[in-house]
């Protein structure tokens, strides 16, 4: 549904503009009347809306992703339905999409991307500490505001969507920055972001994504199988350590990725620091060596009495996932694509890959003819377990002539019978690896989890049931999985070279207590980490010491003692001592004479920072007496000259006042508290000392009756001017 400027929405958001279109919303400009102010307001497509089970879907991640706040993230307000329109209100971010901003520059330099890359990160981190995958991370998803901050927008969202949608309609767009396991439809995690992040960081600094092809199925597959270029080839200004980092972040297998953002940030921040420094992304050698598998007399003879039952493959493994894995991608991507033709593929890449898979034939079918050969020679020898020597001898079989992938396909072939199969080895394998591992031999997973400094969380630590030992089918095993170390290596945290905000706020999300202390450094910006206690693993609740730089020390000067200084004798003291003359005030002061200090704002001898300012006041000298207008009245008024002798039992409130001109107005002054009295009463009017207004020298006392507002009477007084 398209809207219109002047559309309201809950008679409180009026659409002002449309500013974006996307593949499942419609994005406008807006304004909130309710709290004033300008959002984004992102409209579900009308196809969508149809489907109930999608547009729940989406409301609970939207929902889900309003709970996050981060400075690196767009802000959800709300979530709405109104009628057939469902929508989501948004921080509004004035700006450029990160895409944009490459398109525009062509590419950016080396610290410019790190410290965007630094940003979205952060926002990604934060997001995955309240386990919310965005599963769309993409330039496109970037907002870069006027003031340089980056957001990352769309949290939550592209979940609703992979979910409900997957097809090549909605994947087009993010085809070039999907992960291999999400291109795959497998499972995806955090680690599926940091792949995505690492595409992102790839186009930031070549201006062109890795991978790109005629249609979606050729992006996605290139996403499975082809190695992944180095940036350095596109842009040698490129620095070892970023190239590293980004490699890194875009390996095939999640387990050779970064564990989590914060990993990513750290190296992003070393990398600002060395731009080749080999321990910034490097990535852990495995140890592909296999084990050499020890087969008991019992198992010999399973081995030999079902040797007939068992058939192997002999087509190569890694060609049969390649050719299924190449199956899934058409089945889901082509749906919308017309392009009829296979993908196009560079000569070399073709014969390269191809090379590569009648090696792993090979090497698979050396495998099969060393374990057929060792099968035979055991069926042979099967007189030797049927005799009564009570010592049978054991046979070792190599694998070390395995691959990966033929690995992966033995483990089908561990059952035994319609009942029975063989344990496979789980240690070092993730919990999802393992779970898909004992699913395809009718085996249910449950699950210890156990604290280890040593084994990466979410990876089997040990197993209940020994490798190779036969159990029945459809049992219960257990594992223990690690939950990562119960401590957390403070040196992996890049603390040092943070802003204070960001080292707290990063120790509180470890649940870790921050003790902030001030220190002046003459090479850390203020604001800055200098340095951190302990330097070493701390365990969790543990508090972390924060030395944060208060800037260059300060040499701080004395305050000079200003008091009974002339006004130039001060001024030239404190430009003496390199300070500034603040506000010089004056006031009346009977004990030192006028143009002298009397006090300063100050204290003598204080220390403070140079090119501070002290204020001081000045003496005015004694202040002059003060002069006041005086006159005096002493008369008798018998209140009956204005009743008569018949009012007696009459009472009046009476009020004396004083009226004068000042100025040319009338004022008047209330000279006694207005009091009752009979009316025969004779009042006797005595006032030594009635204070007049300045510089006036007349009036009249007036006798007031309140009662009925009359002047009864007035008498004239003259003032007289004297000292106060």
């Amino acid at each position: 549904m398209i809207l219109y400027p002047g559309t309201m929405l809950q008679d409180r958001y009026e659409i002002l503009e449309k500013i974006g279109s996307g593949g499942m919303s419609e994005v406008y400009k807006a304004k909130c009347h309710k709290l004033n102010r300008l959002v984004a307001i992102k409209v579900l497509k009308s196809e969508f809306t149809s489907d109930a089970t999608f547009v729940s879907k989406f409301k609970m991640e939207a929902q889900a992703a309003a709970g996050l706040s981060h400075p690196n993230i767009v802000n959800i307000y709300d979530v709405v339905d109104e009628g057939d329109i469902h929508f989501i209100v948004m921080e509004l971010v004035e700006g450029i999409t990160l895409k944009s901003y490459i398109t525009k520059k062509g590419h950016l330099d080396v610290k410019e991307a790190i410290g965007i890359a630094i940003q979205v990160a952060s926002g990604i981190e934060a997001a995955h500490e309240q386990h919310i995958i965005h599963r769309d991370i993409k330039p496109q998803n970037m907002l870069i505001s006027m003031d340089g901050k980056v957001k990352v927008a769309d949290f939550g969202i592209a979940r609703a969507v992979s979910s409900q949608t997957m097809n090549a309609a909605t994947v087009v767009g993010s085809v070039h920055y999907i992960s291999p396991e999400q291109a795959r439809g497998g499972y995806s995690d955090e680690r599926s972001d940091l792949y995505s992040l690492g595409i992102t960081m790839f186009e930031m600094v070549t201006g062109h994504v890795p991978f790109e092809g005629d249609n979606t199925v050729t992006v996605a597959l290139a996403h499975l199988e082809e190695s992944m270029p180095d940036p350095r080839m596109l842009n040698p200004d490129v620095s070892p350590s970023l190239a590293r980092i980004i490699l890194k972040c875009t390996e095939k297998r999640p387990e050779r990725r970064y564990p989590n953002a914060a990993a990513v940030i750290s190296d992003l921040r070393r990398a600002l620091l060395n731009d080749d420094d080999p321990t910034i992304g490097a990535v852990k050698e495995e140890d592909h060596s296999s084990d050499t598998i020890v087969i008991s007399p019992k198992e010999l003879n399973l081995i030999k009495t079902r040797s007939g039952e068992r058939i192997r493959e002999s087509k190569p493994v890694k060609e049969i996932r390649e050719s299924r894995e190449r199956r899934d991608l058409e089945k889901r991507y082509n749906q919308t694509d017309n392009a009829k033709k296979e993908p196009k593929k560079n000569k070399v890449d073709d014969e390269a890959t191809g090379l590569e898979k009648i090696l792993t034939g090979l090497g698979v079918a050396a495998a099969i003819v060393i374990v057929a050969v060792v099968i035979v020679f055991v069926l042979k020898l099967g007189g030797l377990f049927r005799s009564s020597t009570p010592e049978d001898p054991t046979k070792t079989i190599s694998e070390e002539a395995m691959t990966e992938e033929a690995k992966t396909t033995a483990a089908s072939e561990t059952v035994i019978s319609q009942k029975e199969v063989y344990m496979p080895k789980l240690v070092g394998h993730s919990e999802e690896e393992a779970e898909k591992i004992l699913q395809g031999l009718d085996l249910t997973m449950q699950v210890e989890q156990e604290n280890s400094d040593k084994v990466e969380k979410g990876i089997v630590i040990s197993q209940k049931e020994e490798p190779d030992t036969v159990i029945p089918r459809f049992s219960k095993v257990t594992v223990v999985i690690s939950a990562g170390s119960d401590k957390v290596d403070l040196s992996e945290l890049g603390l040092s070279g943070m802003t204070l905000e960001t080292a707290v706020r990063l120790l509180e999300g470890k649940n870790l207590k921050a003790d902030v202390r001030e220190e002046a450094s003459e090479e850390v910006a203020s604001g800055t980490i200098i340095r951190y206690e302990p330097e070493e693993k701390v365990a969790l609740g543990s508090t972390v010491t924060l030395y944060v730089s208060t800037g260059p020390e300060e040499e701080f000067v004395p305050v000079p003692n200003l008091y009974g200084k002339t006004d130039a004798e001060a001024a030239a003291l404190l430009s003496a001592a390199g300070l500034v003359t603040g506000e010089v005030s004056k006031e009346y002061d009977s004990t030192i004479s006028a143009g002298h200090v009397i006090s300063q704002g100050v204290e003598a001898g204080t220390q403070v920072a140079p090119g501070d300012t002290v204020d001081y006041t000045l003496s005015l000298g004694p202040e002059a007496p003060k002069k006041q207008f005086i006159a005096s009245l002493d008369a008798s008024y018998p209140l009956q000259v204005s009743y008569g002798p018949g009012a007696a039992s009459s009472e009046i409130q009476i009020l004396i006042r004083l009226k004068q001109t000042v100025n040319g107005k009338v004022t008047y002054t209330k000279l006694a508290e207005p009091k009752s009295y009979s009316a025969d009463t004779t009042l006797n009017i005595k006032l030594d000392r009635i204070r007049g207004a300045d510089g006036v020298q007349t009036g009249e006392v007036e006798i007031v009756d309140l009662t009925n507002n009359v002047v009864l009477t007035s008498y004239n007084v003259t003032f007289t001017e004297v000292d106060g």
